[in-house]
């Protein structure tokens, strides 16, 4: 059954730009809200509800912009379904942020126990967000990794390749599939791990 959108999902594309309109993707010019448009369409594509990807377009709304008290204006205007799958995306809402390895191990923790709606959501997040690393890796090279709080290229791949198994237990949509592909690509440009040196 096709995804039915109305006047809510309306009203959560122009909240979200608004909300995220002078964020950035990291290391960049891109506005953020590319990243968002393309996740609440990847959860589209994958049949998810309206609901599902509304909170696909607020997934990081938490996260990035007021923590619980954006939480509360999200529930407040698109209902506690929407916040609770927001809230279930968030790794973490604390500032500042807890150190990258432990909020990611927290992240897997908590998405091997998330509702369906948020799995589906997560998968389409961290696929688009793949995609961009492999794109950008290809285009830039491994400059790249300075963009983030961990540069070891290393740490990414094994945060993604544990989502990656939580998602295959969890979901048997075509996202998986694609995510693991790209991951095996994204694994092939960046090369074993370098030995260290004794």
């Amino acid at each position: 059954m096709a995804t039915r959108l109305t006047e809510r999902f309306d009203q959560a594309l122009a909240y979200t730009s608004a909300l995220h309109r002078t964020q950035l993707r990291k290391g960049g010019d891109v506005p953020y809200v590319g990243h968002l448009l393309s996740v609440a369409g990847l959860v589209i594509e994958a049949g998810g509800s309206e609901t599902e990807a509304i909170a696909g377009l607020l997934h990081d709304a938490a996260e990035d912009q007021g923590g619980e008290s954006t939480l509360d204006e999200i529930r407040t205007r698109f209902g506690s379904e929407v916040a609770d799958i927001v809230e279930e995306c968030s790794d973490t809402m604390v500032t500042p942020k807890p150190p990258w390895r432990q909020r990611k191990e927290d992240y897997i923790a908590e998405v091997g126990k998330a509702s369906d709606s948020a799995v589906l959501v997560s998968m389409a997040d961290k696929l688009d967000n793949a995609r961009a690393l492999l794109r950008d890796l290809r285009r830039i090279g491994p400059s790249l990794w300075e963009r983030f709080s961990t540069a070891d290229p290393q740490d990414h791949l094994w945060y993604y390749q544990q989502l990656l198994e939580i998602y295959r237990r969890r979901s048997s949509s075509w996202l998986v599939d694609e995510l693991a592909r790209v991951l095996q690509d994204l694994g092939e440009e960046i090369g074993p791990p370098v030995a260290a040196t004794v």
